[in-house]
């Protein structure tokens, strides 16, 4: 459960969000719609406890999926989405199979450098899922996945996250039907359900 209380966000002396209130309930499913600088990425990150702020209650473990892929460099594609199961030899089969579930089975041992944007982005997107806990943060996920793909991964989001809580930020409302999530727009310095 995510509760954002009266949460107040300015940057560079202009107020972007003035006293928002937003409640994603257990298993809920909720996408923030709005130009960039909004402050969508901030909650996000709020949410995630990389930001503090008063009046934000985070309840559960989180996962996230940040806008742009926050791989580890010196690790392979597969030994990046080990680090958040065990970091073991033991492992590395389920690893092996969250890269096989993203279509980059054949990716297992190539580093980061070695990948196309889209291809980080689904090892990240795989990394965030075998990690997995009680609430999936997704910042723009589907950014540099063509059609096909994207669809691919929004089946394995809804497969393997049903009943958990997921965030969105997108500016994409076919993502966010796609994903299964209400919509909040960005609306006068607050996100309001459409």
């Amino acid at each position: 459960m995510i509760d954002f209380k009266d949460i107040t966000l300015a940057y560079g002396g202009e107020t972007v969000l003035q006293d928002c209130s937003l409640r994603v309930a257990q298993g809920e499913r909720i996408a923030l719609m709005g130009p960039s600088g909004c402050g969508k990425t901030t909650l996000l990150n709020i949410a995630a406890g990389l930001l503090p702020a008063e009046g934000a209650e985070v309840h559960g473990t989180v996962s996230y999926v940040f806008q742009e892929p926050a791989l580890f460099p010196w690790l392979t594609a597969v030994e990046n989405i080990n680090a958040v199961l065990s970091d073991t030899p033991a492992t590395l089969p389920r690893a092996n199979e969250w890269l096989a579930a993203v279509g980059l089975a054949d990716c297992a041992n190539k580093h980061p450098h070695q990948l196309s944007g889209g291809q980080k982005q689904r090892v990240s997107i795989a990394r965030a899922l075998a990690y997995g806990g009680d609430i999936l943060l997704l910042d723009e996920p589907f950014r540099g996945l063509d059609e096909d793909t994207r669809q691919l991964i929004a089946d394995l989001i809804c497969r393997t996250w049903q009943g958990k809580t997921l965030l969105l930020a997108t500016h994409d409302a076919q993502e966010a039907e796609m994903l299964g999530c209400g919509i909040y727009r960005y609306t006068n310095k607050h996100f309001v359900q459409e």
